[in-house]
């Protein structure tokens, strides 16, 4: 192996100034140089922002991912820069398991027949979940573990240049200040003063474009700011959604598991009647709304995408404006939706309603 040598004793040198500098400093026996208020606002700064990042990011993947065992299997797949396989999630688990028992117990029994029934809608909900991680990691945990990972170790690392060409300022000062007093006692020669001024401006130069850099850097900070907060709404936007799926999921499983145990069309509310209605011929829900009589309509704006789970519903876009209305005895969770020539039933929860 090819070693510089006369590198390595130099830089050993300059390591151990560098450190009886620090400790003298430490100990209060040599001057610091400060660095400018705002570049030391800045650093606080930008030491809090990573602080609460990683806090937050910590918190955040315990919050998608209990399982610590599962969340070292995720780090060690984004370290190795593989695909996770894909991992069935504990409802959909459930409902499988539901599934399974209804046909070994018996798929024609109450007992079987209702496992059926939740078990699907396990199904459903273990659905809405794992699509509900893969939009968090995407859009909100990516994003804070590139900062980390990526501005944060390039800040770190100017940040220590910015410390050792401190260190070195502040050696010059020192050297510069006892040649100047060897020299008023004529014990040193104007030469090695005029060396120790070079040196001095030599090191204030490089500190200063150190400190410049490291200030630019800082000062992006805010750019990051910005952007974490688009991930944040992103965020709040997918648990809004998967929320309201959830929501929207048992309501639908409430009403089924209801007209199972109360088959009777006496017992059954009007507003389940059209859905039983619609889910036997998809047309009779169009008649049928056509002959009750109708509230009044309004506008409304859709919050969130919606596919429609059968031909009594309506899919939506979000952003889109349609014309909704109830009709007596209907769920008052729900609403007729029309767009053009469109109509059927969309959850309120989907919805904002305007004046």
């Amino acid at each position: 192996m090819d070693f510089n040598v006369k590198k390595l004793a130099s830089d050993a040198g300059v390591f151990f100034t560098r450190a009886v500098q620090f400790t003298e400093e430490k100990l209060g026996q040599a001057e610091k140089t400060e660095l400018d208020p705002h570049l030391e606002n800045l650093i606080t700064r930008a030491d809090s922002t990573k602080n609460w990042t990683e806090k937050i990011l910590k918190q955040t993947e315990v919050l998608l991912q209990p399982n610590p065992s599962a969340r070292i299997e995720e780090f060690i797949y984004d370290k190795l820069d593989k695909k996770l396989p894909s991992r069935t999630t504990n409802a959909e688990l459930l409902g499988q398991y539901m599934l399974e028992a209804a046909s070994d117990l018996g798929a024609g029994t109450p007992y079987g027949s209702t496992l059926i029934i939740v078990g699907e809608y396990q199904k459903r909900l273990g659905g809405a979940e794992r699509e509900f991680l893969q939009t968090s990691a995407s859009t909100f945990l990516t994003p804070l573990r590139n900062f980390l990972e990526g501005d944060c170790r390039t800040i770190s690392k100017e940040r220590r240049l910015l410390e050792n060409r401190r260190l070195d300022l502040d050696i010059c000062k020192a050297r510069l200040k006892k040649a100047k007093q060897a020299e008023a006692k004529a014990a040193l020669l104007s030469e090695e003063v005029d060396k120790a001024e070079h040196e001095l401006r030599v090191a204030q130069t490089e500190f200063d474009r150190q400190a410049e850099v490291t200030r630019l850097l800082l000062e992006g900070i805010s750019s990051t700011h910005l952007n974490h907060l688009r991930c944040l709404q992103d965020f709040a936007e997918a648990q809004a959604t998967y929320y309201a799926q959830c929501h929207h999921y048992m309501q639908d499983l409430q009403r089924e598991l209801s007209r199972t145990q109360n088959p009777s069309p006496s017992r059954t509310s009007s507003g389940e009647a059209v859905s039983s209605l619609s889910s036997q011929n998809p047309s009779a829900l169009a008649i049928q709304q056509t002959q009750l009589p109708v509230t009044g309509t309004r506008k409304a704006k859709v919050l969130y995408d919606y596919d429609a789970h059968d031909s009594s519903e309506l899919s939506l876009l979000a952003d889109e404006l349609i014309t909704v209305y109830t009709v007596p005895g209907m769920d008052p969770d729900w609403l007729i939706g029309e767009r053009g020539n469109e109509k059927g039933k969309v959850p309120v929860t989907y919805l904002e309603l305007l004046s």
